[in-house]
């Protein structure tokens, strides 16, 4: 399984992106989708995910500010990011879980920058 993650940028304060993740390869029913990020010297955390009933889970930093939604007919996750902070500036990791296989991967991240 490939996953080709794409949206990311520079962008101002108070700006706005959509992250994409598009799943390619040998895919059975994707069963949770999700974006994780991660900024050097700390550890990845996770920032939104989405299970294939789209029960959606949000980091507490990001609520209300980020959206995530998945296209199951195009086996794409995206991540809406509203409001951007300084803060959020990270590389941000696609992910998914195939719980048929039992087994998980990762993108190779797309880098967000937010000036302030």
């Amino acid at each position: 399984v490939q996953l080709q993650a794409s949206g990311g940028g520079l962008v101002q304060a108070g700006g706005s992106l959509r992250l994409s993740c598009a799943a390619s390869g040998n895919i059975y029913s994707i069963t949770t989708m999700a974006w994780y990020r991660q900024t050097p010297g700390k550890q990845r955390e996770l920032v939104a995910s989405i299970t294939s009933g789209d029960s959606t889970n949000y980091a507490d930093s990001v609520k209300g500010r980020f959206t995530i939604s998945r296209d199951n007919a195009k086996n794409t996750v995206y991540l809406q990011i509203n409001n951007l902070k300084p803060e959020d500036t990270a590389v941000y990791y696609c992910f998914v879980y195939i719980h048929a296989v039992l087994m998980s991967h990762w993108g190779k991240g797309t880098l967000v920058t937010v000036s302030s």
